[in-house]
């Protein structure tokens, strides 16, 4: 029993490179301690920003789009315009007055007997794309502006 208390209280021999690494441990705490809340608020703050940046870029992305739509609006009435206009220019070339006036100044007649030719009908051969899933798939990474070819 002597011997235990002997033991126990014999002082400890101090270790310098414990106490030294000892105090750069806590030093280093610290120093980390004293910037884990500004290391936070930098992270709320750039996970902020990367949100916002993404919704500034999907709604430009969408802006894009409206304005891709109205230029197709446009054109299609253009378009739509300029059809009607043919189809009026169509009818007019067609009309059997014109038609019989033309017949009439080349010394065109009717004709005295008709002929019927039966022509059989024309094999059109259909070519097939040979991956048509990667050309589909190709189309998700075309913007849509280049998708008006």
């Amino acid at each position: 029993m002597l011997a235990a208390q002997w033991h126990e209280s014999r002082p400890r021999g101090i270790n310098s490179r414990t106490v030294r690494a000892a105090t750069q441990r806590r030093i280093a705490r610290k120093s980390r301690a004293r910037y884990a809340g500004v290391a936070r608020a930098g992270a709320v703050i750039v996970a902020t920003l990367m949100l916002l940046m993404s919704y500034v870029v999907l709604m430009s992305s969408l802006t894009g789009l409206s304005y891709a739509i109205a230029a197709a609006k446009a054109q299609r009435e253009v378009l739509q315009e300029e059809t009607m206009r043919l189809d009026d220019r169509i009818a007019a070339l067609r009309s059997d007055d014109r038609l019989s006036a033309l017949a009439a100044r080349m010394g065109m007649s009717e004709p005295q007997r008709f002929a019927v030719i039966r022509l059989q009908p024309l094999h059109v051969a259909v070519a097939r794309r040979p991956f048509p899933l990667l050309s589909s798939l190709a189309g998700l990474f075309v913007p849509a502006v280049a998708r008006r070819q």
